[in-house]
């Protein structure tokens, strides 16, 4: 149900043959700057060997969550064991048996990786500062009847994630607020968004999940349940409660025996909160009340979500505007597409589009879509340069915010507003309108002759 990376890495190879890609793909290339060319209406981009290409046109399509993020933690260079972080995890198979392994974070990567590590690690150590809420992602092989109905309804599936709320193929909502039916009848919901393994189960059992607080709350509770049913130790089954953000407000996890882990006799929590890291040491990490030898350190510390993969590059629009001093105090952009001041460049999910809160797969084929519509139509018009006006980019950044503001998103410290970047600008940083509604709004845009964009 939920492929593993070989078979991503398996599908993505098959497309790249069957369609002949690798020719057009300049492998092992990274971007060092992109600057754009006013007299020319072109960008010039240089590689970090110092190879350089102009282009009318400048796609950034760098990624949401690919500029993981180091900890920020006192003696991060010390260790002298093996380290490894889950956002650039090696290409080979890592072996921990036999071996003292630490995990800090209890993020989505943190949470996927902590029952696989325990089953080879001699002994575990969960570094935990923020309990997290997780539900089982209940994998499984899908049988042939259940492939073959997809497989004869392409047309019918896509058109329904094109033009659905998130993307994907998912449970019909339901209009019912959770404070209107009976406890037996929350429960019951629940349960069988438990049962499911989708994480649309939750969000959709009721209609008010994520905009009320009342109604969130019991789905908090649901799984605060589940957790005490199955974690043991009492101590350990405290700490992993989650209990300081509205359930879906940080990104919501699916798991495989994660909080089944924590009952194995290799395997231990530490609750930061209580007792903080100091320093990691030249043998392990050192917190308020002891100091833990091993031989691996793993750092689930997530990501610089949404503008980080972008800020890395040094991107200088027009008369040198520098992105990194336009975004000083947050992103501000149309559709998650343009950004006033740089033209001719396009951002795939870029902030401010539905992205992370989506099937991202789908969002980015509406963006590559869009974007290959544009300028076909610049070709077609003789035009050049084409960039968002700033009063449209700027109503834009309006209307999601006041989007996000109807929700318990910005309650949470999440990446998705950037709260884990230390002296990041807290914005949401996603469009919570839903893909089939945005869809619209950027058709509507591109029929009117790009309404909103200054093309000449």
């Amino acid at each position: 149900k939920h492929a593993t990376q070989p078979e991503l890495l398996q599908y993505a190879n098959h497309v790249a043959d069957r369609f002949d890609l690798r020719k057009d793909i300049q492998f092992e290339s990274k971007v060092a700057s992109a600057h754009f060319d006013d007299d020319m209406n072109e960008w010039l981009v240089t590689l970090e060997n110092g190879d350089a290409v102009r282009a009318r046109y400048l796609i950034m399509a760098s990624g949401v969550l690919s500029a993981s993020k180091k900890p920020d933690i006192k003696g991060y260079d010390n260790f002298k064991g093996e380290t490894y972080n889950t956002g650039a995890w090696p290409h080979d198979p890592v072996d921990f048996s036999g071996k003292k392994v630490a995990v800090i974070g209890t993020g989505s990567s943190g949470i996927q990786t902590i029952p696989i590590v325990a089953e080879q690690a001699e002994e575990l150590v969960v570094f935990q500062r923020t309990a997290n809420f997780s539900t089982p992602a209940l994998n499984r092989t899908l049988s042939n009847s259940e492939v073959d109905a997809v497989k004869n309804n392409y047309p019918e599936y896509r058109t329904e994630c094109r033009n659905s709320r998130l993307g994907a193929i998912s449970p019909e909502p339901q209009l019912e607020r959770a404070m209107e039916v009976s406890a037996e009848e929350r429960h019951a919901r629940f349960q069988t968004g438990w049962e499911t393994g989708l994480l649309p189960s939750f969000f959709f059992a009721f209609g008010d999940i994520l905009t009320d607080e009342k109604a969130n709350e019991t789905a908090q509770e649901f799984i605060r349940d589940r957790i005490r049913g199955i974690v043991e130790d009492e101590q350990t089954r405290e700490d992993l409660l989650p209990n300081t953000h509205p359930y879906g407000t940080k990104r919501p996890c699916l798991d495989t025996n994660y909080y089944e882990t924590f009952n194995r006799d290799n395997v231990s929590l530490v609750n930061l909160r209580r007792t903080p890291i100091e320093t990691i040491t030249e043998t392990g990490i050192k917190t308020s009340d002891t100091e833990h030898d091993f031989d691996a350190i793993i750092f689930a510390t997530g990501f610089d979500a949404m503008t980080g993969p972008l800020l890395r590059v040094d991107i200088r629009g027009s008369k040198g505007q520098r992105l990194i001093d336009a975004w000083v105090d947050g992103p501000q952009s149309y559709l998650g597409i343009g950004v006033h001041g740089f033209p001719n460049m396009f951002t795939i999910n870029g902030p401010s589009s539905p992205s992370v809160l989506s099937n991202m797969m789908v969002s980015i084929e509406q963006h590559v879509d869009w974007i290959a519509d544009c300028i076909g139509w610049m070709n077609r018009n003789e035009k050049s340069r084409i960039e968002p006006e700033r009063s449209a980019e700027l109503q834009w950044v309006e209307h999601t915010a006041q989007t996000a503001d109807m929700t318990l998103y910005p309650q949470a410290d999440s990446w998705y507003v950037g709260a884990n970047v230390p002296g990041k600008p807290r914005t949401f940083l996603a469009y919570v309108g839903g893909v089939g509604v945005y869809r619209v709004i950027c058709d509507q845009i591109a029929q009117s002759g790009y309404h909103g964009f200054e093309a000449h």
